[in-house]
């Protein structure tokens, strides 16, 4: 496998969204004495603002729009609309603070010293810069679908990567722990990587933790990966 740089998911793959946004939720809910199942409450919004962006093409609006109306959505689902104003902000600024899963720092680390190592994300570029600041992550590029304007998994956000890199789509490795995104990836010369996250989800789990069989390498985390590659 003659692999020349590494295309990284970011949203579940390397940051743990559940864990941040899930603790805001509990600690606005706290002030108002309310308790409720906030994994189920945080799971609830992800699924939303998931359904507001994936394969838009050209939207007038970006990942940060969404999580911001999809978070009025579910406050009301929820009958959580005593929240107010600056309770939503406090939520919606999560996503900008998010962790990275421990593993990946070093990994990433270890993979620059041989190979170029990109956040290919649907994420907005300045929450990408927010948390790769706050983790310490040093990429070679971030390349944002707001930036291309199509959204994964259309196909010309990953023909469009390529060509950015000035790379054959066959000498890249997507790496991500959500298969319709390797998927995608591998359907347009990708060679893709499967790296589990059990833990994306928070206590219920990852929605589809089975790694399509024609992944190129299955890892239970990034040192794995890092092993995988020989880097």
């Amino acid at each position: 496998m003659k692999i020349r740089a590494l295309a990284f998911d970011t949203g579940g793959t390397i940051l743990d969204w559940h864990s941040g946004v899930c603790g805001a939720f509990q600690r606005v809910g706290q002030r108002y004495a309310i308790s409720l199942d906030w994994h189920a409450v945080t799971n609830d919004y992800r699924r939303l603002a998931m359904q507001g962006i994936v394969g838009q093409l050209q939207p007038a609006f970006n990942m940060d729009h969404v999580h911001r109306s999809a978070l009025d959505e579910v406050l009301a689902r929820h009958g959580l609309k005593e929240f107010d104003a600056q309770d939503r902000q406090q939520i919606f600024q999560a996503w900008h603070q998010l962790s990275a899963w421990p593993d990946f720092p070093a990994a990433l680390a270890r993979i620059r010293q041989k190979l170029p190592a990109v956040s290919f994300t649907m994420l907005p570029l300045s929450l990408v810069l927010d948390v790769s600041r706050k983790n310490h992550l040093d990429w070679d590029a971030v390349i944002s679908c707001e930036m291309i304007g199509v959204y994964k998994p259309h196909p010309q956000a990953y023909l469009k990567t390529a060509q950015w890199l000035n790379l054959a789509p066959s000498e890249i490795l997507m790496v991500a722990c959500h298969n319709f995104d390797l998927n995608a990836a591998r359907s347009c010369g990708f060679r893709t990587a499967f790296v589990r996250r059990p833990s994306e989800w928070g206590p219920q789990g990852p929605p589809d933790p089975t790694p399509h069989a024609d992944c190129d390498l299955v890892v239970d985390g990034f040192a794995a990966l890092t092993d995988a590659l020989g880097l």
